[in-house]
């Protein structure tokens, strides 16, 4: 009986770690979060690499809790806006921080 009441102690115990190991914070991700924001940065960049305009861009995506930031450089304001609306249009997406420069 006490071996039994030692196993469920240790497999309460660690599960409860389990738990808090994949538990979100304000700097950190939880694993679901950081799996949804692989799968939204991926779509991102497939939108912006299937624009024909944008083919020769240079840029580059982000993503941490629904909030997409792209950098890098385009060759103009229209380009600029043409990655920030793909962007915008990508289901989870939040919100967009635009830090790309004009070359």
């Amino acid at each position: 009986m006490k071996t039994r009441n030692i196993y469920a102690v240790f497999f309460l115990s660690l599960f409860s770690l389990t738990l808090l190991g994949c538990g979100a914070t304000e700097t950190s991700e939880s694993t679901g979060e950081y799996v949804d924001d692989t799968v939204i940065t991926t779509k991102v960049k497939a939108a912006i690499f299937n624009n024909d305009a944008l083919e020769s861009a240079e840029i580059n995506v982000e993503t941490f809790k629904g909030e997409v930031q792209l950098s890098g450089f385009v060759s103009s304001t229209a380009n600029m806006n043409t990655a920030v609306r793909l962007a915008r249009n990508v289901t989870g997406v939040k919100s967009v921080k635009n830090k790309m420069q004009v070359k």
